[in-house]
């Protein structure tokens, strides 16, 4: 059965923490305009304040719809959706009014200093909720997750570099015309993110500040020891599915014995039908203390 409540259940702090995403919808006043719904990962980015706030470190993309519907006045609304593809099905939607507190201002700082901050990072999204609801979800599919792809903060990480470069060499040429970098991240900020596809404002200060990107270092989510788990978790999957179809055509034999080890295809059947049968366990002990779909 769905349930509502005034703030987010105590319990359910470790349970919203272990989600590997979540999704944003948020939409313009107008009945003309274009309701968004975007999804967001990468670990380490939404943070619970108490059980009436939360905020999430927002990535640099090709829009920016949230963030100027929660400027345009009289608006702010926002929802979070969260759901689970592993363990007891569940889904759960925070809803709440929102504000940007972009790149470039002292809120933003106190929030995400360089050594916290994610390369790319342009905003964080403080949310103040008003009201909880959580639902049975048992139509959502069971996933496994593998890993989170670092392809964002690899490319992100590269624009913030350039943008490094450029302020070093205009320190040594203060002549120089341009106090942007072409191919730098204030550069794609300016070309993507300052208006929403309604036309309303979006980004306001992240572009014009003199403040130059700096982020924390790797802490396993990005650089080059991401490649490498992200091309592992490729082949994992695709070695999964050969077996999973009969044929096994997805990975060669010598890179699925590479990726399992010494399990043969019988041992990981069966481990594939035994995490089957526990997820029906579940869900059936799920349905009886509920007292049936929501």
């Amino acid at each position: 059965m769905g349930k509502f409540y005034e703030s987010i259940p105590l319990n359910l702090y470790k349970w919203v923490e272990a989600q590997h995403m979540f999704w944003v919808a948020s939409a313009p006043l107008s009945g003309d305009g274009h309701v968004n719904v975007s999804p967001k990962g990468l670990k380490g980015t939404f943070h619970i304040v108490n059980e009436k706030q939360v905020w999430y470190e927002d990535m640099s993309g090709s829009g920016s719809e949230t963030m100027a519907h929660l400027r345009e006045p009289g608006n702010e609304r926002i929802t979070i959706l969260f759901c689970a593809f592993e363990g007891p099905p569940r889904i759960m939607r925070l809803f709440g009014h929102g504000r940007v507190i972009e790149f470039g201002t002292p809120g933003y700082d106190e929030l995400l200093p360089p050594d916290v901050r994610h390369p790319g990072s342009r905003c964080a999204v403080m949310i103040d909720i008003h009201k909880v609801g959580t639902s049975c979800g048992f139509s959502v599919p069971l996933y496994a997750f593998l890993a989170h792809r670092p392809i964002l903060y690899n490319w992100l990480a590269g624009l913030e570099a350039t943008e490094r470069e450029f302020a070093a060499r205009s320190i040594v040429d203060s002549t120089a015309e341009s106090r942007i970098a072409e191919k730098g991240l204030k550069a794609y900020w300016i070309k993507e993110n300052l208006k929403s596809i309604d036309g309303l404002p979006a980004m306001k200060v992240a572009h014009t500040t003199s403040t130059t990107p700096a982020h924390a270092p790797p802490r396993g989510e990005w650089g080059e020891e991401a490649k490498v788990l992200e091309s592992a978790s490729t082949l994992a999957r695709n070695g999964l599915n050969g077996v999973a179809n009969g044929t096994g055509a997805s990975v060669k034999s010598k890179e699925r014995r590479s990726i399992i080890g010494a399990l043969d295809s019988t041992m990981l059947t069966w481990e594939v039908v035994v995490a089957f049968s526990l997820g029906v366990v579940l869900t059936a002990v799920y349905m009886r203390a509920v007292g049936g779909p929501c």
